[in-house]
């Protein structure tokens, strides 16, 4: 199984690290970093840089599409190489997945239309306009399009493919390897909305 996880400026570095991290335990998997042309690619924070190994074009036919989210999602809405890429890629995945706010590129490719999808809680409501159905789960499965909420729910979403792919005891058993064990020292609070928001920028 071939993963092309989707680079563009100003991506929030866990939606793509953290199913990479999930994925590429996965025995007979390969997870490969596309861009609109091989070289760095600096995150939302300015201060971390992954490398696309490979361009759109070199990777046509992934069996897995992953589109991470982030602050320079908006402007990714304007990138025609990477749009037209998961737009032509879709056609031919096992299946095309986004994390975070990834999920609005997935809908300007035409990906969303008619399917129940979710993004960050702060913008899941705006995938409407792409004619998605809005709703705020942690992973959203949808015959081969695959949505996560925000930033950490990637990794929740590559497990949920992990087991489909190579069986739940291979996915339990990489979910134990890196200790994936959420129990946040704060309950999800909404009267932090306004700080998160800032954070969010």
């Amino acid at each position: 199984m071939h993963v092309a996880i989707a680079l563009y400026p100003k991506f929030t570095a866990l939606d793509a690290v953290g199913p990479y991290t999930v994925l590429a335990y996965a025995p007979d998997t390969t997870v490969t970093f596309v861009a609109g042309e091989p070289g760095p690619v600096t995150d939302d924070r300015g201060t971390l840089t992954l490398t696309a190994t490979a361009a759109f074009a070199d990777l046509p036919r992934p069996d897995v599409v992953l589109v991470p989210g982030g602050p320079g999602t908006m402007e990714a809405l304007q990138d025609e190489a990477l749009i037209g890429w998961i737009r032509a890629a879709h056609e031919h995945t096992r299946w095309t997945t986004s994390v975070c706010s990834g999920s609005f590129l997935l809908g300007a490719a035409g990906v969303l239309e008619g399917r129940q999808a979710t993004s960050h809680w702060a913008v899941v409501d705006q995938l409407a306009a792409y004619g998605a159905q809005p709703v705020r789960e942690r992973v959203v499965v949808q015959d081969k399009v695959v949505t996560a909420a925000g930033v950490s729910a990637g990794i929740d979403m590559a497990l949920t493919l992990l087991a489909t792919a190579a069986g739940e005891e291979t996915a339990r058993a990489v979910q134990l390897a890196i200790e994936y064990d959420p129990q946040p020292p704060f309950p999800m609070d909404p009267a932090y909305t306004d700080q998160a928001l800032k954070l969010l920028g």
